[in-house]
C-alpha cells in the first residue's frame, strides 16, 4: 500500500475533529509511525501532511494561522454540491474550468451550510442533513424529494449541554390533540438568487417539502435587485415557501473561518459569527399542521437514509431526550 493510502486510513483514525484539539506535526509523525508500514523520513511525512491538507478530498486539514492538523469535516454530497455550484455560477460553467475555482465554490457552500447549522442551533432547533440521498450515485430526481437539511422543532423542553430533555406534559397534550410531537421544516440552500433559476429553486423547495410541515429557501447572499426580490416574493407566497437571505456575499463567505471551525465554534465565537449576518425575511412559509405521512412512508421504502432519520426521531421520542444526530 502506498504511503498516501496508508496515511489516508491512519489520519482518519488519529486526527481530532475539533480544530482546537489539533495535533502538531511532530506529535502526528510520532503517532503515525506507531502504525505505519514502512520506514519513511520525517521530511517525507511532513511533505505528505502539507500536500494532503491542501486536498479537500483528504482527511487532514491544517488550522488557519497555526501549525496543527485536525480531521477535515464531511464533504458535501457530490450531486448536491455540483447543483449548488451551477446555481452559484448562474449556469456559467466555463468559469469552473479549473480545480481551484471549483474547490473555492465548494468551500463557500460548506461554509454556508455550517452557518445554517449554527443559525438553527441558536434558535434551539435540531438539524438532519441528507447526504446519501443526494450522493454522487443517487438519482437526479432525488433533488426534488429531499432538501439539503431538515430543521426539527420539538417546541418544549430543557437543554442540558447539547441535549434536549423533552417536556413530557407538552408531549402528552399534543398526543391528546392528535398533533405530531415536533415540526419539520425542509431547507433548501442556495448561494444566490438570480432571474434564471429562482423558479426552479422555489419549485424544488415545494417538492422537497411535501412530507414536512413547511418548506424554506435560504440564500447566502442578499437579493439587492428589487424587481427580482418582488418576483421571488410573489412566487414563493403563492406556493407557501419561506425565503430568507443571510447577507453573505461570496467575499463575505471567503472571509469566514473554515467550515470545521464554524461547526466547533464556542458560544462567544458563534455570537461573533451571527453578528456578521444580515438576515432578511423575504416572505414567511405557510405551515401545515401535519406532515405528509403517506409520502414519508413511500420515501422510507426506497431510501435507507429516510429510515435513519425516522429512527433518530423515534428513538428521541421514546427516550425523552434529543441529541444531535450522529451519522456514524
Amino acid at each position: 500500500m502506498s504511503l498516501r493510502s496508508q496515511l489516508t486510513d491512519l489520519l482518519t483514525e488519529l486526527l481530532p475533529s475539533n480544530p482546537r484539539e489539533s495535533i502538531k506535526g511532530t506529535e502526528l509523525i510520532r503517532l503515525v509511525r506507531m502504525k505505519l508500514d514502512g520506514n519513511y523520513s520525517d521530511a517525507s511525512l511532513r511533505y505528505h501532511f502539507s500536500i494532503m491538507s491542501c486536498d479537500p478530498s483528504s482527511p487532514i486539514a491544517k488550522v488557519e494561522k497555526g501549525q496543527g492538523y485536525y480531521k477535515r469535516g464531511a464533504q458535501m454530497p457530490a450531486l448536491s454540491g455540483a447543483h449548488e455550484i451551477v446555481a452559484m455560477q448562474q449556469g456559467r460553467l466555463d468559469e469552473l474550468n479549473d480545480t481551484s475555482t471549483t474547490n473555492q465554490a465548494m468551500l463557500r457552500i460548506q461554509k454556508f451550510r455550517a452557518i445554517v447549522h449554527k443559525y438553527a442551533e441558536d434558535r434551539g432547533l435540531f438539524t438532519f442533513e441528507f447526504r446519501e440521498s443526494l450522493g454522487q450515485t443517487s438519482s437526479v430526481g432525488n433533488l426534488w424529494k429531499f432538501p439539503e437539511m431538515v430543521f426539527i422543532d420539538w417546541e418544549a423542553g430543557d437543554f442540558q449541554e447539547d441535549s434536549l430533555v423533552l417536556d413530557a406534559g407538552h408531549l402528552a397534550l399534543k398526543q391528546s390533540l392528535g398533533l405530531p410531537p415536533y415540526k419539520l421544516t425542509s431547507v433548501r440552500m442556495r448561494i444566490e438568487a438570480d432571474h434564471n433559476r429562482f423558479h426552479e429553486d422555489i419549485f424544488q423547495a415545494v417538492s422537497a417539502s411535501l412530507w414536512t410541515n413547511s418548506g424554506e429557501i435560504f440564500y447566502a447572499g442578499s437579493i439587492d435587485d428589487d424587481f427580482l426580490a418582488e418576483q421571488v416574493r410573489q412566487l414563493a407566497n403563492r406556493f407557501g415557501v419561506g425565503v430568507t437571505t443571510f447577507g453573505l456575499s461570496s467575499e463575505n463567505l471567503d472571509d469566514l473561518p473554515h467550515p470545521s471551525q464554524i461547526a466547533n465554534a464556542m458560544p462567544r465565537e458563534t455570537d461573533a459569527l451571527m453578528s456578521r449576518l444580515n438576515v432578511r425575511r423575504i416572505c414567511p412559509a405557510t405551515a401545515k399542521t401535519h406532515c405528509g405521512w403517506e409520502m414519508l412512508q413511500n420515501l422510507r421504502k426506497d431510501h435507507s437514509e429516510m429510515n435513519h432519520f425516522l429512527a433518530w426521531l423515534g428513538g428521541s421520542l421514546e427516550s425523552g431526550t434529543v441529541k444531535p444526530f450522529n451519522a456514524d
